[in-house]
């Protein structure tokens, strides 16, 4: 019964948390007029999501939150957006070459190249919200960051599937229950992608073989 009380109240942490970080991310967005808000909100997301799930102590009031969501984002204006803009229009080509594949007969040739275009899709998703994850745990330049994103894809495929897996998760909640993503927007699918880099990612410092409850529970490890 109390192992039942520590996770319900762990999950109504999340649960706030959640919220908070999506007001946050809203009103910041809205802050930098969209252009220069969109892409340092979605890496303070990133970073208050690592920050939270490393602290000793997750039960954060919401003036808590908001600081550390604040204090990210203004640290994030330049950098963010030098990632995020370059992301986003690769984003735009690749769903644009695919709805042009996809949605026009083109034979044999036409179905292979939508088929490969969903894989390149598929592969750059879990790319993108792996690079964010990095981005906020490293205090490293853009290129560094992509090159070890780029390691993570092909050195932890179980933490890329399950991200993935959870993204997929999160949408058909969304699809279920709209109001969910009324309340909770991306925060979501960001704290199940910090969540996975941190459970199965094995990168320093965003690791929970690093914590003292963790070498308590496994000594031999």
């Amino acid at each position: 019964m109390a192992r039942f009380a520590v996770g319900y109240e762990l999950v109504c942490r999340v649960i706030l948390t959640a919220f908070v970080i999506n007001v946050a991310f809203i009103v910041h967005t809205v802050m930098g007029l969209v252009v220069a808000g969109l892409f340092p909100s979605i890496a303070a997301a990133y970073s208050t999501w690592r920050t939270w799930i490393n602290s000793a102590d997750h039960w954060w009031t919401c003036k808590e939150t908001w600081t550390v969501f604040h204090r990210a984002w203004k640290s994030e204006l330049k950098q963010a957006n030098l990632a995020g803009w370059p992301m986003l229009l690769l984003w735009l080509l690749v769903i644009y070459d695919y709805s042009v594949v996809n949605f026009h007969d083109a034979g044999p040739l036409g179905y292979l190249s939508a088929g490969v275009l969903l894989l390149v899709i598929v592969v750059y998703g879990a790319f993108s919200m792996e690079f964010w994850v990095v981005h906020a745990n490293f205090d490293e330049n853009i290129r560094w960051c992509v090159k070890m994103t780029l390691q993570m894809l092909l050195c932890r495929p179980l933490c890329t599937l399950l991200m993935l897996v959870c993204f997929v998760f999160t949408v058909l909640i969304w699809l279920t229950w709209p109001g969910v993503l009324m309340a909770f927007g991306l925060s979501l699918p960001v704290f199940f992608a910090a969540g996975c880099v941190y459970y199965f990612g094995r990168i320093p410092g965003l690791n929970v073989r690093d914590t003292e409850a963790w070498k308590a529970r496994h000594p031999a490890a």
